[in-house]
């Protein structure tokens, strides 16, 4: 059995959901987690639950005969990829960075680099279908200073896209030191080699 098959059938039957799997150098081998989307509350994955689906793993793996060094179950964290059109609608209204896999071209009359392949803004649900993202290119104001109710704000900007021309999406890592945002808390194991030797 492949091992996205082992991981996405032992992640899923714990009733958790697979979000990434990578191979590092040195034979690591990093599966990244999250509790299924329920709309009516926010969860956040614990440490608990990365133990939990370490353990099975590691003895899927061993029964499938999967080579690696070292297992690491951990949480998406703050800066989550979001890979499926279910996790597009998930964090819709949230920042995100996306980088494309070409250019946008000409765009914006001229406003945006025909080289711009990577942006941060809100994630939209777009009129025509598909999705955008919405920015304003206005710096952000300084930390205590006071802005000019007088100052024209800058307009916003807006590109559609659709998950083919996407190389890569993730939510922007903004961290609030003013209390939990809706984002995804950090909870991360890493084990010792208990694969086949």
């Amino acid at each position: 059995m492949a091992l996205q098959d082992i991981a996405l059938q032992t992640v899923t039957g714990l009733g958790y959901e697979l979000v990434e799997i990578e191979r590092s150098a040195g034979g690591l081998l990093r599966i990244t987690i999250d509790l299924p989307w329920d709309p009516q509350q926010e969860q956040f994955v614990t440490v608990e639950d990365c133990e939990k689906v370490t353990r099975q793993l590691q003895f899927a793996l061993e029964v499938e005969g999967v080579e690696y060094a070292r297992l690491e179950v951990s949480s998406p964290g703050i800066d989550r990829p979001l890979k499926s059109e279910q996790d597009f609608e998930r964090f819709a209204g949230r920042e995100v960075d996306i980088t494309l896999k070409a250019p946008i071209g000409a765009a914006a009359a001229g406003q945006v680099s025909a080289s711009r392949k990577k942006f941060r803004g809100t994630l939209e649900r777009a009129e025509a279908g598909g999705w955008q993202i919405v920015w304003s290119d206005a710096p952000a104001p300084k930390p205590g200073a006071k802005v000019s109710r007088k100052r024209e704000p800058v307009p916003l900007q807006a590109l559609g896209f659709t998950l083919d021309e996407l190389k890569e999406a993730r939510l922007a890592p903004i961290v609030d030191f003013k209390g939990r945002r809706s984002g995804a808390a950090g909870a991360d194991v890493a084990n010792e080699p208990s694969g086949p030797n």
